[in-house]
């Protein structure tokens, strides 16, 4: 099926240009809309190009941003000075395009840091989203890894003076979250995707972001797919666990993939990156028959797990934000969220 790909820029609220891109169907009916929230350090144009053009291939229209200071966007790099300006933006120019489509179905995507997006997104207007796909999301700290509330006091007396600085990472992210050694040099070798030290001021964003989600899980009742790799030792599952367990929404689902690390649709080799899609435009074809207007919304399906039993062959981390504070403390190693 051939796909059509734009881009454009627009601007935010705060007088920062933002790039903008979709990845549209030209042979077939429009199913629905999808919304692309992408990772902390990432991009749309070429990292997301995958998820964009596999869904725009399945009927799906696609529309992604980079985030202020991501990607193609203007803005400090990975300088993330409140999380809800990320928010505000994918808030303000996802609801433009849904404007010109009242009568399909609206689905958020959020990957790693995205997740937190999406999740905060349906908290603004709980009703407007008719879904979200939530790969290995960043929506709770597990208590492994949540750093001592003196080392968070500490930081916070200082962030306002020192916002930008740059925290010493000690392992490299993409090696950790991308498995197939071909695709994590190819990650490697894009120059958009952030890959120098995060920022004090952005950690403590994602920190206070991850606290605040884990306190209203139980406030999430869109349906929702949360997929997670189950050897990710960049978010932890039992994140997507407690996620799926708390949450309100009658319509959920989880499936943990045996072996697969964090880069679920980026990182892994063809033949699991091809069942992961497919699993994700199942999830989505069977919410998106209805449209959006022409019939009320469907009765809520039964809530369903399906959950892989649980292995440790590698260590895994808790919570992507605190461990970029964690490192300061000295008591354990990071890894930056993505």
């Amino acid at each position: 099926m051939a796909v059509e790909y734009q881009e454009e820029y627009t601007t935010n609220s705060r007088g920062v240009q933002l790039f903008t891109c979709r990845w549209l169907p030209v042979s077939s009916p429009l199913k629905a809309l999808v919304f692309l929230c992408h990772g902390y350090g990432m991009e749309c144009s070429g990292f997301m190009k995958g998820c964009g053009t596999r869904l725009a291939t399945a009927g799906y229209a696609v529309y992604g941003v980079d985030y202020e200071g991501h990607g193609k966007s203007a803005g400090a790099r990975c300088y993330i000075r409140k999380f809800d300006h990320l928010v505000a933006d994918c808030d303000a120019f996802f609801k433009s395009v849904c404007d010109g489509h009242r009568e399909k179905r609206r689905f958020l995507y959020g990957e790693s840091m995205g997740g937190a997006v999406a999740l905060q997104l349906h908290r603004r207007d709980p009703t407007f989203w008719d879904g979200a796909v939530l790969v290995a999301p960043m929506c709770k700290i597990s208590e492994k890894v949540k750093p001592h509330p003196l080392v968070i006091s500490l930081l916070t007396r200082v962030e306002e003076i020192i916002p930008k600085w740059k925290i010493v990472p000690t392992k490299d992210v993409i090696d950790s979250a991308f498995k197939d050694p071909v695709k994590r040099e190819e990650i490697r070798s894009n120059k958009l995707i952030y890959q120098d030290k995060p920022r004090l001021k952005t950690a403590l964003e994602l920190l206070r972001t991850s606290m605040a989600l884990e306190l209203c899980l139980g406030e999430v009742t869109l349906p929702f797919f949360v997929l997670h790799g189950e050897a990710d030792t960049v978010t932890d599952p039992e994140v997507s666990r407690a996620l799926c367990e708390r949450a309100a929404s009658s319509d959920k689902t989880m499936k943990l993939y045996p072996g697969m690390w964090h880069g679920l649709t980026s990182g892994e080799p063809d033949a699991n990156v091809n069942a992961v899609f497919a699993d994700i435009v199942d999830w989505l074809d069977r919410r998106s028959a209805v449209p959006r207007l022409a019939a009320p919304s469907p009765a809520p399906l039964s809530v369903h797990k399906e959950v892989v039993p649980r292995h440790r062959s590698r260590r895994r981390g808790g919570g992507a934000a605190a461990r970029l504070l964690c490192r300061l403390s000295g008591r354990m190693h990071h890894h930056s969220a993505i």
